[in-house]
């Protein structure tokens, strides 16, 4: 099917032609600028998306930048140090050593070490961390049967300062500082089967007994949990 172009208006007369044409002209120009004009109005408003995307992306980052930093000024820092656990032999001077046995018993235990470095105990397990009270001493055996180190001091010898002296030795886990009145000296340290007595909270052989025997592998229960059991009185951390 012929398919035929639609004929200009025209007229004879060349003065009325020339309107006509006129007319066909701005008609066109008249379309042309209305397009023009969707054009740049749709232009404009992909730009104006784009910055506004931008602006909302740009917000994002800063915020997740400034939640970042947040988190890492505002988040408490351990300064807990870090000891390799298990050991490897070393003799260090003046640590004692025992053979205790581990069976699980109810009521007190009449132990042969003051405190006790191993032994019968309870069932249940003292959780590790710091206390400002004497603890129960068959459930902090049960925590060296898990591998912890117990440190102990005479609140009669060891001022705050020395508790904050012991407390800066611990690890983040599987240790328990404790006070234990009439100790006999101002310190000792304690595992499984080992211990260390000391007159001076800055006796260097403290961090020594901590990197030989936390975590020891010779230990009855060796990686068992130190915590999820009893909370004694007068934990803080």
């Amino acid at each position: 099917m012929s398919t035929q172009k639609r004929p200009q208006r025209s007229s004879g007369n060349p003065a009325k032609q020339a309107e006509i044409n006129q007319s066909v002209k701005q008609q066109r120009e008249a379309k042309r600028q209305e397009k023009l004009a969707e054009y740049q109005r749709q232009l404009q408003k992909r730009q104006r998306g784009k910055v506004v995307w931008w602006t909302v992306g740009s917000v994002a980052a800063v915020a997740v930048v400034g939640a970042i930093v947040a988190s890492i000024v505002f988040t408490p820092q351990s300064n807990r140090v870090t000891y390799t656990a298990g050991g490897d032999g070393v003799e260090i001077e003046g640590v004692e050593t025992f053979s205790n046995t581990n069976t699980h018993v109810e009521g007190t235990v009449d132990y042969e070490q003051t405190p006790p470095a191993g032994g019968p105990h309870n069932p249940y397990w003292l959780n590790c961390g710091v206390y400002t009270e004497p603890q129960t001493n068959e459930n902090a055996v049960h925590s060296m049967e898990h591998g912890a180190v117990w440190v102990t001091y005479d609140p009669e010898l060891v001022d705050e300062e020395g508790v904050a002296t012991l407390e800066s030795y611990l690890p983040s886990s599987y240790a328990i500082l404790s006070p234990y009145p009439d100790l006999g000296t101002a310190v000792a340290v304690s595992a499984w089967n080992a211990q260390l007595k000391l007159d001076s909270v800055d006796d260097e052989r403290i961090p020594e007994f901590f990197e030989e025997y936390w975590r020891n592998q010779d230990v009855p229960e060796p990686n068992a949990v130190c915590t999820g059991a009893i909370d004694g009185p007068g934990k803080t951390a």
